[in-house]
């Protein structure tokens, strides 16, 4: 195990709506807080660069409107607002996990590079993130990292799984939270309800990701709550914080 302690709370940060390919659909960018019983914080994701918030020409550089573009991004919705409103600071981040290299998920990254990143080994040995396209505007931070290419428990209820596919690195987790609820954050890894049957085709690696998606389902106990990466149905659904888990 990475961390002591057990897992206590889940929180779903709420990091914007963004509009695919003009209006192809709309879709929540999320991030995840996890506690432990120990008072350990874990951040799951950390959604787009705060600097879109400032710089209305950053965007346009990082290659975005080829993807399209933020319809909803507030200061609450930059992964520190997000935190600020559970009372937290990046300072009170423990370990970072990133579940991919890509805009929406590592934007926040260097925020948070005091704290120990668990990524996969794959993911890390790109020269930079991913980003978006040809896009590589960031450096990966000066941080510690603990690399993985196996599945890997952080604590006791929260392991990751790489599910290799949308991105040769990609991870993903299972949770189980002390009442014996079980979630499934997919991440990419199942990015949207119809992924499936659209054979996964937005991923760098469509067999890959068909196969990596079968089996994070095959290690779920019956009943678990699968979070998709991006699910326009599901995401105004989900409680976010400051509602806990």
């Amino acid at each position: 195990m990475i961390l002591p302690g057990q897992l206590s709370r889940l929180h779903v940060l709420d990091l914007g709506l963004f509009e695919v390919r003009g209006g192809e659909r709309i879709i929540g960018i999320p991030g995840f807080l996890m506690q432990t019983d120990r008072g350990a914080n874990i951040l799951f994701d950390t959604g787009f660069p705060p600097a879109y918030l400032t710089d209305p020409d950053r965007p346009a550089q990082d290659g975005l409107p080829r993807f399209g573009r933020l319809l909803d991004y507030r200061p609450e919705q930059t992964a520190e607002g997000a935190l600020a409103l559970l009372g937290l600071t990046p300072g009170d981040i423990d370990l970072v996990i990133l579940s991919h290299g890509h805009i929406d998920h590592v934007g926040s990254l260097p925020r948070f590079a005091h704290a120990p990143i668990v990524m996969t080994a794959r993911e890390r040995a790109e020269p930079a993130p991913l980003y978006f396209g040809s896009a590589r505007p960031i450096a990966w931070p000066k941080a510690t990292y603990h690399l993985i290419d196996t599945d890997a428990q952080v604590c006791e209820g929260l392991t990751l799984i790489p599910t290799p596919g949308h991105t040769a690195g990609h991870l993903s987790a299972l949770l189980t939270l002390p009442d014996d609820r079980h979630v499934i954050l997919a991440a990419d890894a199942i990015n949207r309800i119809s992924e499936p049957a659209e054979d996964f085709a937005d991923a760098d690696d469509p067999v890959a990701a068909k196969t990596s998606a079968e089996r994070l389902l095959s290690l779920a106990p019956p009943g678990a709550l699968l979070i998709y990466g991006h699910e326009p149905s599901q995401w105004p659904l989900l409680p976010k914080a400051p509602q806990a888990w």
